[in-house]
C-alpha cells in the first residue's frame, strides 16, 4: 500500500497557494531546490505530474487539481489530530477581518463568547473593503473574514447568505427631485456604495457624496441630521434608529451577498469554529417588521454549523 508523506503534500499546497517555489521555500523554511525535490518525489510516488510544465508560472494538471483538493482535506484532519493531542499555544492569535461598516456591530461580543471556549486564543481584528478582505484570506494573511459584495465572489464561503440592500432615511430627510440624490456613505469603496451609484445611474439619476465617514455612528448621525440617504443591508439598517424607506422615490436595490470566509491549510479547527460563531450571529440579523419571511434568503449550505 502506498503511503504519501504529509510533508510532500504540504509542500505542494504551499507552492500552489503562493504560486511560487521561492515563496513556498521561505514559508516552509527550506531551500528552493528542496521544494523542487519534494515535488519531484511526490510526482514519482503518484506516477503522474501534478504541475503542468507547459503552462507559465505554477499551474496544476487536471489530476493535480484532484490531488490538491484531497490533500487539503487530509492535512486538515492531520492537523486536527495533532491539535487534539497537544496543549494549545497560549500565544495563538486569530486574524479576523470585517468590513468597516460592521466595526461597531456585535462582533466583539461574539469573539468574547468564542473565547470562553478557547481561552488561550487572542484576536487581531482589522477592517477594510470586502475586496481587500477576500484577497487577504486567499493569501493567508487573514484567518477568518466577513465580506459583503454585489455578486457572489470567486472564493468559496464556509457560510453564505443574501441580504436585501435598502435605502434608509430619517424624519429630517428631504429630497429635491431636480437635484442629484445626496448620499451618505462609508469612506472606503464598499458594496453598498457601489449598488447605490449603479442603481441611480441606471435610473438616470445623479448623486452627490455629501457626507463620508469610516464611523458607522457618524454615518447614522449624518442621516438623522438630514444630510441625505444611505444604503445598508436590511439587517444592519433595522439596528439603527433610522427608517427603512420602503416606498422611496428611488430605484429598487438588489440583494447583497454576505459570507464568512476562512483561509486554506494549517490548523483549521479553531478557525472553522470561529467562522461558525460569526455566521450564527450575523446571518440571523432581525428583519424589518412585515418582512420576516423575506429578509434572509439562504444561498447554500456549506460546512459545519448549518
Amino acid at each position: 500500500m502506498l503511503n504519501i508523506p504529509t510533508d510532500l503534500l504540504r509542500t505542494l499546497i504551499a507552492v500552489v497557494d503562493l504560486r511560487s517555489f521561492t515563496r513556498a521555500a521561505q514559508l516552509l523554511g527550506v531551500t528552493q531546490p528542496a521544494v523542487s525535490a519534494q515535488i519531484k518525489r511526490l510526482q514519482s510516488l503518484l506516477g503522474f505530474d501534478v504541475l503542468d510544465k507547459s503552462a507559465p508560472g505554477v499551474s496544476l494538471t487536471p489530476l493535480g487539481e484532484t490531488v490538491v483538493n484531497k490533500a487539503r482535506r487530509l492535512l486538515s484532519i492531520n492537523d486536527e489530530i495533532v491539535q487534539s493531542t497537544t496543549t494549545p499555544l497560549r500565544s495563538q492569535t486569530l486574524r479576523v477581518g470585517i468590513p468597516g461598516d460592521y466595526a461597531g456591530s456585535r462582533i466583539p461580543a461574539t469573539l468574547a463568547r468564542f473565547r470562553l471556549r478557547w481561552p488561550d486564543i487572542s484576536f487581531n481584528v482589522s477592517t477594510g473593503t470586502s475586496d481587500n478582505l477576500l484577497r487577504d484570506v486567499k493569501r493567508g494573511d487573514l484567518d477568518v473574514a466577513m465580506a459583503v459584495t454585489e455578486t457572489q465572489p470567486g472564493i468559496e464561503a464556509r457560510h453564505a447568505w443574501k441580504r436585501q440592500a435598502v435605502w434608509v432615511r430619517s424624519d429630517a430627510t428631504r429630497l429635491d427631485p431636480t437635484r442629484p440624490v445626496p448620499l451618505v456613505c462609508y469612506g472606503d469603496d464598499c458594496a453598498c456604495q457601489r449598488v447605490a451609484v449603479t442603481a441611480l445611474r441606471q435610473a438616470g439619476r445623479e448623486c452627490d457624496f455629501v457626507y463620508s465617514s469610516r464611523s458607522v455612528v457618524s454615518l447614522v448621525a449624518a442621516v438623522a441630521a438630514g444630510f441625505g440617504v444611505m444604503v445598508m443591508p436590511r439587517g444592519r439598517a433595522v439596528k439603527t434608529n433610522l427608517d427603512v424607506w420602503e416606498d422611496a422615490p428611488l430605484p429598487k436595490l438588489p440583494e447583497l451577498y454576505c459570507g464568512i470566509f476562512v483561509r486554506d491549510g494549517g490548523n483549521r479547527s479553531a478557525v472553522e469554529e470561529l467562522a461558525d460563531y460569526l455566521a450564527a450571529d450575523l446571518r440571523h440579523d432581525p428583519p424589518a417588521l412585515g418582512e420576516r419571511d423575506a429578509a434572509v434568503t439562504p444561498m447554500r449550505v456549506s460546512g459545519a454549523g448549518y
